[in-house]
Order: structure tokens, then C-alpha cells, then sequence
């Protein structure tokens, strides 16, 4: 068999092998810690100094990575093999042009990164161009039209800015009543203020899930296949995940049309790596909501279910080697908040937190805590996903968050 060998060179040295990460939060963090076991050189960028991934990188650089002529800069003195953008604000048009010119690999693709960035772009190419099925929607960029697109959806409805993460300056519109705060707060939420929203009918339906999905190479043929990990069943609380679990039950034939939107969109997108496909079930009916082209926050329970973690998954993909997304446990996680807004924090309880065999905590070290910033996630295994659950609420509860 005639196929190309995939060689790592040594770190901090001329045949190293360098991976640029721009975005350096916890699930970043996790992806250097994978990459770095595999002899990869590794370089964090964020807007702000000491992120997560930094902490455990060779090299970090603070800047703004949605300014085109800074990451240019980057880039351009890094000399990177691999960008791997872990984060949406970034300026993405730099991106196509490098992966035109090819000195370095974007991933999963340029494609991938610009529609993803954009609630817009993803969601017309699933919608209007795969012809998945998704909730009904309009988008909005003016008060006016953002008026008369609630009114056509209907109520409840929910609306997003097209440029957001995480929850950020989304809301649930009951009535016509709400509409205009529900537009002032889209406007204060977006990553980068766009202006432009997107409105969504309500689905009715039973729950939600991650299909984690990776694109990798087959060891012997080199060609691209598609894998799955077992369904990641999610709770949100205001647009943002709490706990997840794995694996969630579903019936066979949602399992399968939850796999075949995914293998469509994931392969729309292109490259190497994982993805992270949100999907609404009901019964054995599934629809599209969103996809990340990275790790996805709700995957951080694989760290206590699976032989590789979607960080080793994707650190693996995109390094052209072989996977495996077999699953040995049940278990989830449950993320621990800092409560406050304030900087040098510390945390105790953690002895009470792993009192149980069965638990784990990651701590994520970010800089500086805000209400509702994600410090840390606690995991648990167990013999079922509710036992899971209440274990691993339980671990997190314990967690206590201290001002210094």
C-alpha cells in the first residue's frame, strides 16, 4: 500500500512541527495538552495575556486576531503548518487568503472557519443549499425588519445575534410586547456588533443533543472517512451549557438521521477534524441547529467517557492520524462558574469535590472570573447517566470559589 507516512520533527527545534491556535480558552487548553504529548510545537494566541491554552503552549501572543493586519503579522512570524482557529472572532478573510496561497493548513478549512463564524452562513448552506431540516427563520439587520420577521416567524420565537458565542445576547420572545428589548439586547451581545440577528421559530422537541463528529484519514488509504461519538445529551441554561451527558438515548432511526445531517454538513465544510453538530430530536425526528468546526464545550464529558477525548480526536485528525471514537464509559459533566467578577481567585473543596473514585475536575486557570464565566467543569462516571449527572452537580457543587 503506497501511502504517505505522517512525521512529527522535535519541538523548539528547525524540523518542528508548529501548530498556531488562535483562541486560547480551556477547550484550546485541551487540545495543546494532546498536541503536545504527540511532539507538536505549539503557539497560543488570545486577546488577553495568561488564557488557558497559553499557560501550557511554547510560545503566546497577546492581540486581536479580528484585526487582519495583526494576525497577518502573526502568522508571517510564526510560519506555522497547522492554524487552528479556536474561537469565531477572528478575522477570517486572512484566513482564505493564506489557505490560496497555502504556506499553512486552515482547520478544518478557510470555508469551514468563515461560514461557522457567521449564524447566517452556516445556516443558509444547511437550510437552502444541503436542504437539511432546520426551525423556520428570518434574519434582521434593521428594528424595522427585525419587527416584521417576529411577527412572521411567530411566538414564541427565538432570536440570536449572527455573530455571537455562547449564549451571548440571546433571548426567547414571547410576545410582540418583547421584541424591542429583544433587539437592544442582540445588539449588546454580539461578538463583533454586527447589527444583523437571526429569528427562530420555537421546535417543539425532547431534547438536545452533540454529535461530535470527526473527519480523519484512514491509516491505510490516506482518504478522508467520518466518524461518530456516541450522542451528548445537554442542558442550557440561557444559551449556555450547564451539564452534558453521554451517551443520550435515542431511538435507532433518529441516531441515523442525526448521523446523516451530520455527515452532510460536516462534509460541506471540508478538511480534517472534529465537529461539533447540535441537533434538536424529537421521536425519530431530528433537526440542523448549529455547527462548531472544533471541539464543542458540551464534548468536555468524552474526557471521562472515551479512550480519546474529543481533544485527542481532534488533535489526531488534524495531524492526519488514525481515531477512535469508542466510548467506555457513562458519565457527565457540569461546569463550575466563578459566581463573582474579580481576578486572582482561588478555589476549595476540591478534596470533597473528588471524594468519589468516580469524579475528576478540571480547573481551567483563566485569569479572571466574571457571574457567569465557565472556571472550571467537573466529570463523573457511573452506571447510568442520571447517576452521572447528580455525581458530577454534586463534585462541581463542591467547588466553593474564593475572592483574595
Amino acid at each position: 500500500m503506497n501511502h504517505m507516512s505522517v512525521t512529527i520533527g522535535t519541538p523548539l527545534q528547525s524540523s518542528a512541527f508548529k501548530v498556531l491556535l488562535l483562541g486560547s480558552g480551556e477547550l484550546g487548553k485541551e487540545v495543546v495538552i494532546s498536541l503536545q504529548r504527540l511532539g507538536v510545537e505549539v503557539h497560543a494566541a488570545d486577546r488577553y495575556d495568561h488564557a488557558p491554552a497559553m499557560q501550557v503552549a511554547h510560545y503566546q501572543y497577546t492581540l486581536n486576531m479580528a484585526n487582519p493586519e495583526e494576525l497577518k503579522q502573526l502568522i508571517a512570524k510564526v510560519k506555522p503548518h497547522l492554524i487552528v482557529p479556536e474561537i469565531e472572532a477572528i478575522a477570517t478573510e486572512v484566513l482564505v487568503e493564506i489557505e490560496e496561497r497555502q504556506p499553512a493548513t486552515i482547520i478544518p478549512s478557510a470555508k469551514a472557519v468563515n461560514l461557522t463564524m457567521n449564524r447566517e452562513g452556516i445556516r443558509r448552506l444547511a437550510a437552502e443549499e444541503l436542504g437539511l431540516p432546520t426551525s423556520a427563520y428570518r434574519f434582521a439587520d434593521s428594528l424595522e425588519s427585525f419587527r416584521a420577521a417576529c411577527d412572521d416567524i411567530g411566538y414564541p420565537n427565538f432570536v440570536k445575534p449572527v455573530m455571537s458565542s455562547s449564549g451571548k445576547g440571546q433571548s426567547r420572545v414571547k410576545s410582540f410586547a418583547e421584541v424591542d428589548a429583544a433587539w437592544e439586547y442582540a445588539q449588546t451581545g454580539g461578538r463583533v456588533n454586527q447589527g444583523k440577528v437571526i429569528v427562530e421559530s420555537q421546535i417543539d422537541f425532547d431534547f438536545e443533543i452533540t454529535l461530535l463528529t470527526v473527519r480523519a484519514k484512514n491509516a491505510e488509504t490516506g482518504e478522508i472517512e467520518t466518524q461518530y461519538c456516541d450522542p451528548i445529551g445537554h442542558r442550557q441554561d440561557s444559551g449556555d451549557y450547564v451539564e452534558s451527558w453521554q451517551p443520550q438515548p435515542m431511538t435507532a432511526v433518529a441516531l441515523e438521521e442525526a448521523k446523516r445531517i451530520s455527515h452532510k454538513v460536516t462534509t460541506a465544510l471540508g478538511g480534517c477534524g472534529i465537529f461539533g453538530v447540535e441537533l434538536f430530536v424529537k421521536g425519530d425526528k431530528v433537526w440542523f441547529s448549529e455547527v462548531s468546526p472544533r471541539p464543542h464545550d458540551t464534548g468536555l464529558v468524552t474526557l471521562a467517557s472515551q479512550y480519546q477525548s474529543e481533544f485527542e480526536l481532534h488533535a489526531r485528525a488534524i495531524l492526519g492520524l488514525p481515531v477512535n471514537t469508542t466510548r467506555h464509559s457513562v458519565a457527565a459533566s457540569a461546569v463550575i462558574y466563578a459566581g463573582v467578577d474579580d481576578t486572582n481567585l482561588s478555589f476549595s473543596g476540591l478534596n470533597l469535590a473528588l471524594a468519589n473514585p468516580n469524579t475528576d475536575l478540571r480547573l481551567f486557570g483563566k485569569p479572571e472570573g466574571f457571574k457567569r464565566r465557565r472556571m472550571g467543569v467537573a466529570t463523573a462516571r457511573a452506571e447510568t447517566t442520571d447517576q452521572a449527572r447528580e455525581l458530577a452537580q454534586h463534585a462541581a457543587d463542591q467547588v466553593i470559589v474564593n475572592q483574595n
